[in-house]
């Protein structure tokens, strides 16, 4: 299908993987798009090939089990889709954790804040069903340093399971800014240098109220700012940040991208939890179809949006967002292939790879 041939070339521009792998992905990216599901038989069923089901499904199986997979590659791939190189960005790390049969699948994400949806960028199967600890966090951040440099993060947003004495002293020895919520019953210190509950700090402030504290105060034995928001339904959401905290609340904020993120990888998109792969090295390899499909969807939505804004309805949100607009897109281009073609290749300019150079300027070594 002449579909497959135009992607696997668009792709491998950056990829660089021999011409039968490339055409595989290819394959299960179109198939992933059009059945919006992640579970691999469904995939095979959908695949553009001639071959019997049950040999795709296996051609499928070795895919993920035999081909190791260049992360720090795909990292590159996905952020010179959406950034350009100079630039500061926040990076928000959450989990995404469901349950299959006795198997606990949680992934601990690191992402990038952007125009109300968070990018993924690196991502680690924890061998466990709670939180991270300390070395997973740092360990996660640090590739990210490795690959495009320290001084393009403008921050760390977390929120309140990433908390930690030896994780705070690691981001203010690493001179890394964090903005990252922690619990109203945590302790911290009052203007005169007293123990006290950090809600305490914020009595009596009103409902949508913000309060800024700008002398710092002792959180786990480091000197930190405070803020915070009584929200909606009379909670506290409080903040810490090792910077002026004017704009910590509002900066925290950003943190919601990457639960938006997760929606679109979930039940709102591909179905992740559809999965039936429990084993964690081969999920983190399906994740990079996610992601590669996710951003694909994105970036479309965001060139359709400059041609038609999507239309925003009387409870002021948006009909449809950015990426389920891409997604639909690419459907629809899809199924109209054979007598609409420039529909799919206009698509596929939106993830192509540009000589030298891609279409942001960043170049070609950002993907290896």
């Amino acid at each position: 299908m002449e579909s497959i041939s135009e992607l696997r070339n668009s792709l491998n521009g950056c990829f660089q993987w021999n011409k039968a792998r490339m055409t595989l992905f290819a394959q299960m990216l179109l198939a992933l798009i059009i059945t919006r599901t992640v579970n691999l038989n469904k995939i095979a069923c959908a695949m553009s090939s001639d071959t019997e089901q049950t040999s795709r499904y296996r051609r499928l199986q070795r895919f993920f089990a035999e081909f190791a997979i260049d992360f720090d590659m795909i990292a590159g791939f996905i952020f010179q889709l959406f950034f350009l190189t100079g630039g500061k960005w926040y990076l928000t790390i959450d989990r995404t954790n469901w349950q299959w049969g006795k198997s606990d699948i949680n992934i601990l994400t690191l992402a990038i804040a952007y125009k109300g949806i968070a990018i993924p960028i690196y991502w680690e199967l924890l061998d466990k069903k709670g939180n991270s600890d300390t070395p997973e966090r740092i360990a996660l951040i640090q590739k990210f340093i490795n690959r495009f440099g320290k001084d393009c993060i403008a921050g760390i947003l977390a929120d309140r399971e990433f908390i930690g004495n030896s994780w705070f002293a690691w981001l203010l020895q690493e001179r890394i800014s964090f903005y990252i919520r922690i619990k109203k019953n945590f302790t911290t210190t009052d203007s005169q240098g007293r123990l006290i509950r950090a809600e305490a700090l914020f009595r009596g402030l009103r409902l949508a109220s913000e309060r800024v504290l700008y002398g710092k105060r002792k959180i786990l034995n480091h000197e930190l700012y405070i803020a915070g928001l009584r929200l909606a339904d009379g909670d506290l959401l409080i903040v810490v940040t090792n910077e002026s905290p004017g704009n910590a609340v509002q900066t925290y904020g950003l943190r919601w991208e990457i639960e938006t993120l997760f929606g679109c990888l979930k039940s709102k998109g591909f179905y992740f939890e559809d999965t039936h792969i429990t084993n964690h090295d081969l999920i983190k390899k399906l994740f990079v179809l996610l992601a590669i499909a996710f951003c694909w969807a994105h970036k479309t939505g965001e060139w359709r949006y400059e041609i038609k804004p999507i239309k925003i309805k009387k409870h002021g949100r948006p009909a449809v967002s950015l990426f389920r607009c891409g997604l639909d897109y690419i459907i629809n281009a899809v199924m109209k292939i054979f007598y609409q073609p420039d529909l799919f290749k206009k698509c596929l300019n939106k993830i192509s790879y540009y000589g030298e150079k891609n279409v942001l300027g960043i170049p070609i070594e950002m993907c290896r």
